[in-house]
């Protein structure tokens, strides 16, 4: 067998450590290879809330970071979106329950756009009208909570579900509620 000549691809990589950024407590999340810092930027990672937070309960849910700098051997992550898992929105509508999302575009304290995906879910089925009151409530509430708060604190309250049970507080007193879920939360750049 003829020997091949040249060096090896693998030897010529360094490794980066990726680390979350400030709301996720700069936790390490992954170690990856690449030829240069250049090339490490503006790649995308995707990650188990319940790997950043150690807590078992977050499991239905997925944290997606892009790299946006490197520094020697350390790569910065910014926060793209967090979004939970199809199924697990699936198995939340039931029959003889009914659900209600809203689509939502918001400008926060710090003038970051983001985008927040609600889902309330009724403990029976409802009518119309009364979908369309939580709807109403959740925007109006959730609009104002972005004005009167940053990017930061936003995506901190998610992750601890303290925003949801605070929504959950805020429509109650229209009809019994089930959950109160953030399906989806995305920062634009």
């Amino acid at each position: 067998m003829a020997t091949q000549k040249g060096s090896d691809k693998w030897k010529l990589k360094k490794w980066f450590s990726a680390y979350a950024p400030k709301p996720f407590n700069d936790v390490l999340i992954a170690e990856l290879p690449a030829n240069d810092e250049k090339a490490i930027i503006g790649r995308n990672i995707r990650v188990g809330l319940d790997k950043l937070t150690q807590n078992p309960q977050n499991s239905f849910a997925n944290v997606f970071f892009r790299i946006t700098e490197a520094n020697g051997d350390r790569a910065q992550l910014k926060l793209i979106r967090i979004e939970l898992l199809f199924s697990y929105v699936r198995s939340l509508a039931r029959r003889y329950r009914s659900l209600s999302d809203s689509i939502l575009k918001v400008t926060t304290k710090d003038d970051r756009q983001m985008v927040m995906k609600p889902l309330v879910v009724t403990a029976s089925r409802e009518t119309h009208a009364r979908i369309m009151g939580i709807r109403k409530e959740l925007n109006q509430y959730l609009e104002q909570y972005a004005k009167e708060n940053d990017a930061d604190t936003i995506v901190s309250e998610v992750v601890s579900g303290k925003l949801q049970s605070n929504l959950y507080a805020k429509l109650k007193h229209i009809t019994q509620l089930n959950r109160v879920e953030m399906k989806k939360l995305e920062l634009k750049q």
